[in-house]
């Protein structure tokens, strides 16, 4: 079957005119506004079927018409879904309360110290007697008895200090004087046994003879001759024999 060629043009021509841009806007007709929100609506409920099975995403959609009936989906449960988001928004509000807590406290904290550090910075100034132009009169009394106390203090720390190393020094003295008296009476008792062997030695030498007071590489006369009388009567006893 063959269509006349005006009639396909016109069918060309109704495809390409189409369905243009809606412009986005409230309907003043109530029966196209109705039929609008129905075709929307739908569309809408498939849109969030898909989502949900698709990405496995839990969905809830809740919907009013302008007369106020109500249409709602949920792939488990509108009630749960809703609850869920309340903790989510509760945590996040709360994760944001306690950080900008935490920022507020930081920024206290680092203040505090900053004029704690800047209080110190300025003592210390004054102590050594520097920038006092800016004290006043009460201020430069309160300093100076601060530093009388302090330089008391000090001094008194100091004579502690002494004393003790006095104290340690004069004990470390009685030791040394302990050691050193024990040193000479083991010398002294050194002395006296080597005096007194030698004291033995000598009256040893006093008691023996006179005849036996010889030197060792001569022998005395009487033991040669008894020696020789002793060799001559055996060798006349040889003879004898």
């Amino acid at each position: 079957m063959e269509f006349p060629k005006e009639a396909i043009s016109e069918g060309c021509s109704q495809k390409k005119s189409g369905r243009g841009k809606i412009e986005i806007k409230r309907i003043e007709n109530t029966t196209n506004r109705q039929v609008t929100f129905c075709k929307r609506r739908n569309g809408l409920l498939k849109k969030a079927y898909e989502l949900s099975v698709l990405c496995d995403a839990e969905v809830a959609l809740v919907v009013f018409s302008s007369r106020g009936r109500l249409y709602e989906y949920a792939n488990n449960s509108v009630r749960g879904t809703i609850d869920r988001y309340k903790k989510a928004c509760a945590a996040s509000s709360n994760a944001e309360s306690v950080s900008e807590a935490n920022t507020q406290f930081y920024q206290q904290e680092s203040s505090k110290l900053k004029r704690q550090i800047r209080d110190i910075q300025n003592l210390n100034r004054h102590i050594l007697g520097e920038a006092l132009s800016s004290l006043s009169l009460k201020e430069l009394k309160n300093l100076e008895s601060r530093l009388e106390k302090g330089l008391s203090r000090v001094r008194s720390r100091k004579h502690e200090t002494l004393f003790a190393d006095i104290e340690f020094m004069q004990k470390r003295e009685i030791e040394l004087q302990n050691h050193n008296n024990f040193l000479r009476a083991k010398i002294a008792e050194h002395d006296r046994e080597q005096q007194e062997e030698q004291h033995m030695t000598g009256n040893v030498c006093e008691s023996l003879p006179a005849s036996q007071s010889y030197d060792r590489n001569f022998f005395p006369v009487n033991l040669i001759d008894s020696s020789h009388q002793y060799s001559r009567q055996d060798h006349t006893a040889l003879q004898l024999v």
